[in-house]
């Protein structure tokens, strides 16, 4: 599966790294599907100073040129789609239609920053200086090391390097090991449309061969992660010894918030298929369902009976709705939360178990009603198939539980009063809402949090700025 790929580094793909190999699992299976080389040091040290070497170039072609190139590499992308899409599902155990439309996401990204690249603005300032002119330019940051998660393999690396390139950077990708070969298989449409040697490179590996490097480098001047709060903590404390720019896309554990006035049917139709795309592996997935109480018994019977009717089954089948969680310990997690709620008082309506068929890592789409506040179903992200929901009754008072933790990266309001949405929205705690919507990822739209769920913004015009430095010049005559 891997054999065309490797660790890509100075243009082409290399199959042997100093770091041995890296095996990867199928989820739904828990069979290795193929082998992927790990880079030692001496590659990523190698990488780095290709990717300072190629900078020089790439910074200096215009905008207009670096636009043709990324529309190059969606063009790539398109006549990939299906070898692409069934990589993710290997990989991440995701239907192939959830596949499909990431893939789809992620060609987005390089066709929408391919015109940013030809948008970068800068201003003039009236100076006091007699003759004066205040010019405000954007520069490059320079070379980029961007981290990604397994989750949604493809995407999050799009969502790095289209703005990194459309902004004049080089970068470094340096995937998760459970996924490699998705972003393998967008480098190599990099490389395929001819992009100058050492702009993008790939190293897959181990901590302390890849990650420490690349972060310890005076050369990298900005980091990009999508992960853990954990992890990001840990990227900003070791960044400031060289004070890198850093772009954080970090934990969610997004409020549900369904007043008495919400369009039911569409609620349903909408939430079921949401809360349960990735298995729940997603960081903007609905969590925490707070549910009127005029509503709550209705909606948690109805959508109990939905969810109870998906679809088990690995990500290649056709029919499949939900595939399985990423591994072993993902997966006995997700049970631990299950039998917290339970013991708190929680009543279990669907799911809570392995299924009994075996093979792979799978768990049944599970929903909890009358969960207490300080069940980790509510209080922690859960990051996976379950729906832990509660009643509310007054517009503050939901307010308040929405925002309690740590967290503030997606929230979701279902009224059918406008004035009632912008009152949630200025209530909220959170980079995003959806009103009656859950569609919050797009390549025109910035996506990101505040609190603990990360700083910066991927997506929208406001993404290419956090790849870009601001120059003031003075200047008079």
């Amino acid at each position: 599966m891997y054999e065309s790929f490797g660790l890509f580094i100075g243009g082409g793909w290399r199959s042997r790294g100093g770091g041995g190999v890296i095996e990867v699992e199928d989820p739904a299976t828990a069979s290795v599907i193929g082998s992927v080389p790990s880079a030692g040091v001496a590659e990523v040290e190698e990488a780095i100073d290709l990717a300072q070497a190629a900078l020089k170039t790439w910074r200096a072609t215009p905008g207009w040129t670096r636009a043709d190139a990324l529309h190059a590499i969606a063009d790539r992308m398109v006549a990939r789609a299906e070898e692409a899409a069934r990589i993710i599902t290997l990989e991440t155990g995701k239907p192939l239609a959830q596949s499909r439309r990431e893939w789809g996401l992620s060609t987005d990204q390089f066709r929408w920053y391919a015109e940013e690249a030809r948008r970068i603005y800068g201003r003039i300032v009236e100076s006091r200086a007699p003759g004066g002119r205040i010019e405000v330019l954007h520069e490059p940051v320079g070379v980029v090391a961007a981290f990604t998660a397994w989750n949604f393999p493809a995407v999050l690396v799009a969502r790095k390097v289209a703005p990194a390139l459309a902004a004049g950077c080089s970068v470094i990708v340096r995937p998760s090991s459970e996924t490699p070969g998705s972003a393998m298989i967008i480098v190599d449409c990099v490389r395929e449309a001819g992009l100058p040697a050492g702009v993008v490179s790939l190293v897959a590996g181990s901590v302390s061969a890849t990650y420490e490097p690349l972060v310890a480098s005076p050369v990298v001047r900005k980091i990009t992660l999508t992960g853990s709060t954990a992890v990001g903590q840990r990227m900003i404390r070791d960044s400031a010894a060289t004070v890198k720019r850093v772009s954080m896309e970090l934990g969610g554990n997004a409020p549900l918030v369904v007043f008495d006035d919400a369009d039911f049917d569409k609620l349903l139709d909408l939430v079921v298929p949401t809360k349960y795309a990735n298995a729940g592996q997603v960081c903007v997935s609905p969590d925490r369902f707070y549910i009127h109480e005029s509503l709550y018994d209705r909606f948690a019977e109805e959508f109990a009976r939905r969810v109870a009717a998906l679809k088990l089954g690995h990500g290649l089948e056709e029919t499949s709705q939900m595939g399985p969680i990423i591994n072993l310990r993902r997966l006995e997690a997700i049970e631990g939360v299950v039998a917290d709620a339970q013991k708190r008082g929680a009543r279990l309506l669907a799911g809570g178990k392995r299924p009994q068929n075996g093979g792979g890592y799978f768990f049944e789409p599970t929903v909890l009603k009358d969960v207490p506040d300080d069940a980790q179903a509510l209080a922690e992200e859960n990051f996976g198939p379950i729906a832990a929901i509660t009643p509310f009754s007054r517009p503050d008072e939901v307010y308040e539980r929405a925002n309690a933790g740590d967290f503030g990266l997606a929230a979701y309001v279902f009224t059918q009063s406008a004035a009632r949405a912008r009152e949630a929205v200025a209530s909220i705690e959170s980079g995003m809402v959806g009103v009656n919507s859950f569609a919050l990822a797009a390549a025109e739209a910035p996506f990101g949090g505040i609190k603990l769920s990360g700083m910066g913004r991927e997506g929208g015009s406001e993404g290419i700025h956090d790849f870009l430095n601001v120059k003031l010049s003075q200047v008079a005559f």
